[in-house]
């Protein structure tokens, strides 16, 4: 039985796929590579995201190339996502569970928190979780941290991402997950993990 749920946010709450896609355009602008659609970031896109850049140039990255690039990608992405809205039915689903919820997320904790609150969304969590030091890596040593500071137990809990990343985090605690395909990773990556894919916030909520 499903008591809490622990939300991802870029990509799954945040429907900001479209400025992902444009800052790693700018961010990538000085290596003349082929603009980007949104197919071609899922294509590319994995965890840890230097990993991705290294798919994009199709070679390793040089000592600092990618601090420069996470660098360069936040101070684009920060202004572009100024434009970018709520995932579809994300307030309606946010409001109708009722059990706990929290939201764990791999963006920058002092950007996070004020996002999710010009939404009018913060009331809905237990706790926010985002990175306090460098972003780009796997989720699952942050999910671990997350979890132990709610004090649940994992098996009570479903995770909601759109990554297989999220996946991945929710297995290393022990807890339930299912993956939605609104946000950075293709339906077929999301269903090689074995785990429930939904293509609506409102077909998650249907796991728990």
């Amino acid at each position: 039985m499903t008591k809490h749920i622990v939300w991802d946010w870029n990509g799954t709450l945040f429907h900001d796929l479209d400025a992902v896609v444009e800052a790693t355009n700018e961010v990538f602008k000085p290596y003349d590579l082929p603009v980007m659609t949104a197919d071609g970031f899922r294509a590319v896109y994995t965890r840890p995201i230097w990993l991705a850049y290294e798919r994009l140039l199709g070679r390793p990255l040089t000592e600092g190339e990618w601090q420069l690039l996470d660098e360069g990608f936040h101070q684009h992405y920060n202004r572009l996502c100024d434009s970018c809205q709520l995932a579809a039915g994300a307030e309606v689903v946010l409001s109708s569970w009722t059990g706990t919820q929290s939201l764990c997320s791999m963006a920058p904790h002092a950007h996070l928190v004020p996002k999710v609150d010009s939404f009018g969304i913060t009331r809905h969590f237990t706790r926010i979780d985002g990175l306090l030091g460098m972003t780009g890596g796997e989720k699952a040593a942050h999910m671990t941290a997350h979890i132990a500071a709610l004090g649940i137990d994992p098996g009570e809990i479903l995770v909601i991402g759109d990554s297989v990343d999220d996946g991945l985090a929710a297995k290393h605690v022990g807890a339930r997950a299912v993956l939605y395909t609104g946000g950075m990773t293709t339906r077929a990556e999301l269903e090689s993990t074995g785990l429930p894919v939904v293509d609506t916030l409102a077909d998650a909520l249907d796991h728990a």
